[in-house]
Order: structure tokens, then C-alpha cells, then sequence
């Protein structure tokens, strides 16, 4: 994605995977103001947005915590990569459904990760 010199508050690429092997989708959310922008491709921008306006701080910069314990659970092969900036910071986030951490994580930004089967979280 090319930058837009700070012109958006929320500027993200979403690449999602369903299985290993199988076509990528990609996404764009563009956001200023808490309002989603021209240009954004996902299918429920809105609630994408909303979702990362409530969560993308924790979600995305996560402060690390050692007692973390997560349940020992697959929730699926889907794998979701999402670059770009979200209020002036970098972001590089990668999401998946490999333990009960990982399937929380996916279920709290499901509208970010594009919509398309097993991106709704649904387990």
C-alpha cells in the first residue's frame, strides 16, 4: 500500500489466507475522524472500523504478559497479516487460529480480517 503522508488515522492492509496453498484475499481499511474513508475494500468497513477504533491498541501493540495461559485448541488454518498504521504508529500484526489466545484475538477483530468464510470467527 502506498502511504498517504498521514492523511488517514487508520490506514491497513488486511492479507488473508484460508489454508495453506490457497489464494490470498486482500483488503484495505481507510479511516479519518472514526469515519471510514473512499477506497476501503472490506466488506463491513464500518465494523471493521469499529472494531479497531475499540481494540487496535491492545490488539496491535500488546503489552507483553508471561502468566498468559491459552487453552490447547485449533480453531482452523486461516491466517491474517495486517500492515499499514493505525494513529501515526506502525503496524505489523499477524492473526491465527491456533490456541484459545490466538482464536480470541481473531474473534475480537473477525470484521478487520475480511468477512470471507472462516474470517467471522464463527468456531
Amino acid at each position: 500500500m502506498t502511504s498517504s503522508n498521514g492523511k488517514y488515522d487508520v490506514e491497513l492492509t488486511i492479507t488473508l489466507t484460508e489454508a495453506p496453498g490457497a489464494a490470498d484475499y486482500e483488503f484495505v481499511l481507510l479511516g479519518s475522524g472514526g469515519e471510514v474513508s473512499e477506497g476501503s475494500t472490506l466488506p463491513d468497513p464500518r465494523a471493521a472500523l469499529a472494531a479497531v477504533e475499540q481494540f487496535g491498541e491492545e490488539i496491535f501493540f500488546p503489552v507483553p504478559r508471561p502468566d498468559r495461559i491459552c487453552t490447547q485448541q485449533y480453531g482452523g488454518p486461516q491466517v491474517a497479516l495486517v500492515t499499514g498504521r493505525f494513529r501515526g504508529r506502525e503496524v505489523s500484526s499477524r492473526f491465527s487460529r491456533t490456541d484459545g489466545c490466538e482464536i480470541a484475538r481473531w474473534r475480537t477483530m473477525a470484521a478487520l480480517l475480511g468477512g470471507v468464510a472462516g474470517s467471522t470467527g464463527n468456531i
